[in-house]
């Protein structure tokens, strides 16, 4: 029996890693958060674009890296005596741990991690998330990190795909990331991820034309949420920039590098 509890206990170490780092941390598993869901109060600590694009039914969003986040989660138990659970993305994802212990620091009482994430907690139960507006999820429609991963270019490739006729370049980042320049100018066009309206328009010309859509934000991660929406949008063929403008400044780093090597190797 011991031996059995010790092995179950190592198993949970390597699947959870957090678990490790943050000990003080009370968990729920997703049969227990399943069983207790009505008597609960779910929070996801992540951002707004990944709360609107897949979530938690009834959920709270309350951003764990906000500067408010003690106050928003006090106002929150201010309206309610129910536990709250904290959710993020999964197994290593640490925002739920972090938001848990914040909140507890901030004298919360009574609440826990639920650290297996969004897409365990979906799979399980597709008809207690909502996945871009839509409930129950089909499972079918979530989009795996293999997936993902086939749709990313080298900065080196998005780059030489830019000057074709049959792409359309999208910058997503915000207005501050993009600080008013774009990599590629007078052939991409500039839409923040939260500017529905504008990436409506010119995700719709994409689809009229046929065209490619080649998306970039500020380090490659958001796009990985914007795939859903593309998705949704009926766009087929699409690609998104490896890192982000992160990559491609890197990419000229190294090109502008080797190019001033050359110089000096020519002189001599």
């Amino acid at each position: 029996m011991v031996m059995a509890v010790s092995m179950t206990t190592v198993k949970a170490a390597d699947e959870f890693p957090g678990r490790k780092l943050y000990p003080d941390v009370p968990v729920m598993s997703t049969d227990e958060l399943k069983q207790k869901f009505a008597s609960v109060v779910v929070v996801d600590a992540r951002t707004k674009y990944e709360f609107d694009t897949i979530h938690v039914k009834g959920s709270e969003n309350i951003l764990v890296s906000d500067n408010g986040f003690a106050d928003n989660v006090k106002a929150l138990r201010g309206r309610t005596t129910k536990p709250l659970v904290f959710y993020c993305n999964g197994h290593t994802c640490m925002k739920s741990y972090k938001a848990a212990r914040r909140a507890m620091s901030a004298g919360v009482k009574d609440v826990y991690a639920y650290d297996a994430g969004i897409f365990e907690w979906t799979r399980s139960n597709p008809d207690l998330a909502v996945l871009v507006g839509q409930s129950p999820v089909r499972v079918s429609d979530l989009i795996s990190k293999k997936d993902f991963k086939k749709r990313l270019l080298s900065a080196n490739e998005f780059q030489k795909r830019v000057p074709r006729s049959d792409v359309m370049v999208l910058d997503v980042r915000s207005r501050l990331q993009r600080a008013g320049a774009g990599l590629f100018p007078f052939e991409e066009k500039f839409a923040s991820l939260d500017d529905k309206d504008k990436l409506d328009r010119y995700l719709d010309k994409a689809r009229r034309e046929g065209k490619t859509v080649l998306a970039y934000d500020a380090v490659g991660k958001q796009v990985r949420w914007f795939e859903y929406y593309l998705r949704k949008k009926g766009i087929k063929n699409y690609y998104f920039m490896k890192d982000g403008a992160d990559g491609y400044v890197e990419l000229l780093a190294k090109q502008q590098g080797a190019s001033v090597v050359a110089k000096d190797a020519g002189k001599k």
